[in-house]
């Protein structure tokens, strides 16, 4: 039997990879000075995981051999103590680890937020956290961006209660990322986009994403009289990022794709 031909990892996985690598080692040397710690090996951080063949999957990890997902990610940062964006900061947009010493406010806070935290983390890890796919196609925020042939390259978890909350379901949902500067402030370039596709129906004020000819958008529609819809653009620059029309005689045109309900990345 001809065994699997795996896809080679990307230099950003293969950076990540190193980086990983780099916190191990520093995490073994400090257990070899430190004479109240038993001196740490990959079997151990594997069991810290609770993988079986412990030692074998943490070494494809560290030497590049599998790529990292987001779940493999968040036990690793736990069983050797470290950011999970200081190895991954792809995979870690938006993710944070518990803080024990963090306040009552900033508890609630936690709470509100999509993205789960260090103590979401058992390894039941479907009751409490979705993991809805993360293609590699952009809708842009402007023209139009072309995506011809689309993959899945990850996922990215959300806690089960914030999307209850939001009245959305994970078989409906994906992930994207915006491509462009129409949309600021609202939306910026390469903000990654939660996209519920069972919301296809316009609403007036709200952001969706649409394919047209030029490719995948993201826009705001407003609603105009006599039953038209405007493809908006937020940003202020209306020069560049004029109003067009979206109407029933436009109906081939533009096709709403699904309703962004969350989006996260840098300020």
């Amino acid at each position: 039997m001809k065994k699997p031909i795996r896809t080679p990892l990307s230099a950003e996985q293969l950076e990540d990879a190193k980086r990983l690598n780099d916190i191990y080692l520093k995490r073994k040397k400090e257990s070899r000075e430190d004479p109240n710690q038993d001196l740490l090996n990959q079997a151990e951080v594997g069991e810290r995981c609770g993988w079986k063949s412990a030692q074998s999957i943490v070494s494809q990890y560290m030497t590049g051999k599998v790529a990292l997902n987001l779940e493999a990610l968040l036990k690793l940062a736990e069983a050797l103590d470290f950011e999970p964006v200081d190895v991954s900061p792809s995979l870690a947009a938006g993710i944070r680890r518990f803080d024990p010493s963090a306040s009552a406010l900033a508890g609630q806070e936690a709470a509100n937020c999509p993205i789960p935290e260090s103590e979401d983390l058992p390894d039941a890890s479907d009751e409490f956290y979705a993991f809805i796919p993360q293609y590699d196609a952009k809708a842009a925020a402007g023209l139009g961006s072309e995506n011809p042939h689309v993959e899945i390259q990850s996922t990215l978890a959300f806690k089960r209660n914030w999307l209850r909350s939001k009245g959305a379901k994970p078989e409906h949902l994906i992930v994207m990322y915006a491509d462009g500067q129409s949309m600021q402030p609202t939306i910026n370039h390469k903000d990654v986009l939660l996209v519920d596709r069972s919301k296809i129906e316009p609403v007036d004020s709200s952001v969706f994403v649409l394919t047209s000819a030029d490719g995948a958008i993201v826009k705001r529609l407003v609603q105009a009289p006599l039953g038209q819809w405007i493809l908006r653009s937020d940003n202020s620059d209306k020069h560049t990022h004029g109003d067009r029309m979206y109407g029933a005689s436009q109906g081939n045109e533009h096709r709403i794709i699904g309703q962004v309900i969350w989006r996260g990345g840098d300020l």
